[in-house]
């Protein structure tokens, strides 16, 4: 009998894990397939990106670089059995998760109120800064929610097995963010003048 529950367990642990795999395949998608779009438009005249990226967006690549250094240790100390290293990692991957998102507002703070570029804009190249980076936030708002339940279950008396399983899904998903915003931002450098 146990050895039936186990087996159901993998199979729907397994199937979740493909679900996860296609879902950042179709996010991936998304983005390539905008990258493509800006590369079309910004391909005609006069329709270049001609803007310097505010240094908030530097800042939140470190931030998000560390969150991923961070959410690393985690699953090492759970691999370990070290609960409570796991929990401190993984709230710090959390905060440092919402620092990411906090600096990436401020950044548009500074691309709208300082530089005066909006997300309406004549020319749409400078519009697609605000597209990456706010699909990108709502990855990240998914990511967060993603770590929250990880952390919640640290707290419970869950199996062993399902907490690796939720660090390893958790760090797929939140890796994959880190390599997303590292693209668009280079992506983003690239085109900048």
């Amino acid at each position: 009998m146990m050895a039936q529950i186990q087996q159901k367990d993998k199979v729907n642990l397994g199937a979740k894990k493909f679900s996860m795999w296609i879902f950042i395949f179709t996010s991936f998608m998304l983005f390539a397939a905008l990258s493509s779009g800006f590369i079309v438009y910004s391909g005609g005249r006069g329709h270049g990106l001609d803007v310097i990226l505010p240094q908030a967006f530097m800042y939140s690549t470190a931030v998000i670089l560390l969150s991923s250094i961070t959410l690393f240790f985690a699953s090492k100390a759970a691999r370990q059995l070290q609960f409570a290293k796991q929990r401190l990692y993984l709230w710090l991957t959390f905060f440092l998760g919402i620092a990411f998102f906090a600096i990436q507002i401020y950044a548009w703070y500074v691309l709208a109120i300082k530089m005066g570029i909006y997300f309406i804009n004549p020319n749409a190249s400078r519009s697609f800064i605000y597209v990456f980076s706010g699909l990108h936030l709502v990855h990240v708002l998914a990511g967060l929610a993603v770590m929250l339940n990880v952390i919640i279950a640290s707290y419970r008396n869950t199996p062993q097995v399902k907490n690796l399983f939720k660090m390893e899904m958790a760090s797929i998903f939140w890796h994959f963010l880190d390599i997303i915003w590292i693209y668009l931002y280079v992506f983003l450098l690239l085109n900048q003048s």
